[in-house]
C-alpha cells in the first residue's frame, strides 16, 4: 500500500526551509573572493551579490512554478525528466553524481579545515589544511552512514548556529562601522584599479556558489499546504531575505575592517574582523560558529553524495543498478552508493588541491576551479528545462510562462558568459573533463 505524504508545512516553514537550505558556508568562503575580485571596491562587489540573488530568484520562482506542475516531483533530475525525457534526466543525474555533489563537498571539506587552520594558527595550504579537510570528509561520510538519525539532528542544529555569525556581523558591524566611518572609508576607497565589467563577471560566479542549493528546496511541494500558492511565495520571499542577508553581512565586515584588510588575511581577515567587534575571546567564539556552519554545510552535501548514483540505479539505469540501487536494512542507506560518493570526493578533493593549490600545479592545461565551474554547469543544465516549460505549458499566464522562465534564462546565459570571463582557458579544459564523464556515463549506462 503507498504511504501518500501529508500537506503539513504552512508558509512560514516553507520560508525558514529555504533559507536554511541555502544559508551556508559560500557567504563566509566567497566574500573574501568577491572582495578581491573587484579590487576593494564595494559598490562593485554588493552589484555582483544583487545580480547572482536575481538570478537565484528568477530561476527558483521557475521552478517553484514548475514544482506546482508536477505535484509529486523531487528534485532536478525528476525536473529535468519531466519536461525534456529519460535520457536527459539520466545525463544530469550522472553529471550530479560524479561531478557536481563530490567537487562541492571535496571543496566544503577543504573550507572547513581552513577555518579551523585559522583558529588554531596552523598552516592552511599544505599538510595540517589537507590532512584536516580528509578527516572532516570521512566524519562526514561516518555520521551519515552509520547514523542518519544524528546527522540529521546535526544539520538542524548548524541550521541555527549559523544564523548567528552572520547576524551578529551585519548588525554589529554595521552599526560601529557607521558610528566609526570605517563603512564610509571602505565605501568611497578603492583599494586597487581594475576593469570593472571583467571584475563584475568574476564576482558573480563567485557569489554562485554562496547562493546554490535553492533548487533543494522544491522538494517539499508535496508536503506544503496549498503549495501551488505558497510554494512560488516561500521560493522568492526565501531567496530575497538570503540576498538580503548576504549583503548585510557584506557590509557589515566593511565596518570592522578595511577592504585592504580583509584582502590581503581572507579567512584570517574574517576572524579578525570578529575579533575586532566582539574582543578576542567573543571574536573567536563566533568563529567556531563559522567553522560548525561550513561542517553542516559539508553535512548536507555529503547527505547528497552518498545518495549521487543510487539516485540513477533506482530507476534501474547506469552501472550496476543492482548492486548501487540496494539499501542497508539496519541503517536504511544505501550502502554501495554512499561508498562510491565518497571516494569520488576523496578524488576530487585531491584535485582541487592539485589545480588549485599545489605550486606548481599538478594537472598543468586541465586546472579549474571545481568549486564554482560545475556550479555554472547546473545554469547550463537549466536552460533547455527552461526553454521546454515555455513550450509545454500552454495553459499558464503569461508572466508564469514567457516572463519568468525568459527572465531565468537570461540569468543563466549570463552566468554562462560570466564564467567563461572570468575563467577564461579554464573552461575548456572543465569542458574536456564534462564530456569525458558525461562520455563513461554513455557507455556505462545499463538501463534495461
Amino acid at each position: 500500500m503507498k504511504t501518500e505524504l501529508k500537506e503539513k508545512y504552512g508558509l512560514i516553514t516553507a520560508i525558514a526551509m529555504v533559507v536554511g537550505i541555502v544559508i551556508g558556508s559560500g557567504v563566509f568562503f566567497k566574500a573574501e573572493k568577491v572582495l578581491n575580485a573587484t579590487g576593494g571596491n564595494l559598490p562593485l562587489g554588493i552589484l555582483a551579490w544583487v545580480i547572482g540573488g536575481l538570478i537565484m530568484i528568477a530561476c527558483a520562482y521557475t521552478f517553484a512554478v514548475m514544482a506546482t506542475r508536477y505535484q509529486y516531483v523531487n528534485g532536478i533530475v525528476d525536473y529535468a525528466e519531466a519536461t525534456m525525457g529519460s535520457t536527459y534526466g539520466y545525463y544530469v543525474g550522472w553529471f550530479m553524481a560524479l561531478i557536481y555533489y563530490p567537487t562541492l563537498t571535496s571543496v566544503l571539506a577543504w573550507v572547513s579545515a581552513r577555518y579551523t587552520c585559522v583558529l588554531f594558527g596552523f598552516d592552511i595550504v599544505g599538510g595540517p589544511c589537507m590532512t584536516m579537510a580528509c578527516f572532516f570528509l570521512i566524519a562526514s561520510y561516518a555520521l551519515n552512514t552509520l547514523s542518519p538519525v544524528l546527522s540529521g539532528k546535526f544539520q538542524v542544529s548548524t541550521t541555527v548556529i549559523k544564523l548567528i555569525p552572520l547576524f551578529l556581523m551585519a548588525v554589529i558591524g554595521t552599526i560601529v562601522g557607521l558610528k566609526t566611518g570605517m563603512t564610509a572609508q571602505n565605501f568611497t576607497n578603492v583599494v586597487t584599479e581594475v576593469n570593472q565589467s571583467h571584475a563584475l563577471f568574476t564576482a558573480v560566479v563567485a557569489t554562485a556558489f554562496a547562493y546554490e542549493g535553492w533548487i533543494v528546496a522544491t522538494s517539499i511541494n508535496a508536503e506544503l499546504k496549498d503549495s501551488k500558492k505558497n510554494l512560488p511565495i516561500a521560493l522568492v520571499c526565501g531567496t530575497f531575505i538570503i540576498m538580503a542577508v548576504y549583503i548585510l553581512y557584506y557590509v557589515g565586515l566593511a565596518g570592522a575592517v578595511t577592504n585592504k584588510v580583509m584582502m590581503a588575511g581572507g579567512e584570517a581577515g574574517a576572524k579578525l574582523a570578529f575579533e575586532t567587534l566582539f574582543t578576542n575571546v567573543g571574536g573567536t567564539l563566533i568563529f567556531v560558529f563559522v567553522i560548525i556552519s561550513c561542517l553542516g554545510t559539508l553535512n548536507g552535501l555529503m547527505l547528497g553524495c552518498s545518495r549521487g548514483i543510487y539516485s540513477i540505479a533506482s530507476r534501474n539505469e547506469g552501472p550496476h543498478p543492482e548492486v548501487f540501487g540496494q539499501v542497508d536494512k539496519v541503517t536504511n542507506m544505501p550502502t554501495n552508493s554512499s561508498v562510491l560518493g565518497v571516494l569520488l570526493c576523496a578524488g576530487w578533493l585531491l584535485y582541487f588541491y592539485g589545480a588549485n593549490l599545489a605550486d606548481p600545479k599538478w594537472f598543468g592545461f586541465f586546472c579549474f576551479d571545481s568549486s564554482e565551474l560545475p556550479i555554472v554547469s547546473i545554469y547550463a543544465l537549466y536552460v533547455p528545462i527552461f526553454l521546454m516549460m515555455i513550450k509545454k505549458e500552454t495553459d499558464l499566464s503569461a508572466f508564469k510562462r514567457f516572463l519568468m522562465p525568459i527572465l531565468a534564462i537570461i540569468g543563466c546565459v549570463f552566468m554562462i558568459v560570466a564564467a567563461c570571463f572570468s575563467h577564461g582557458i579554464a573552461v575548456v579544459a572543465y569542458l574536456i573533463v564534462f564530456a569525458i564523464i558525461m562520455l563513461i556515463g554513455a557507455v556505462l549506462n545499463k538501463k534495461k
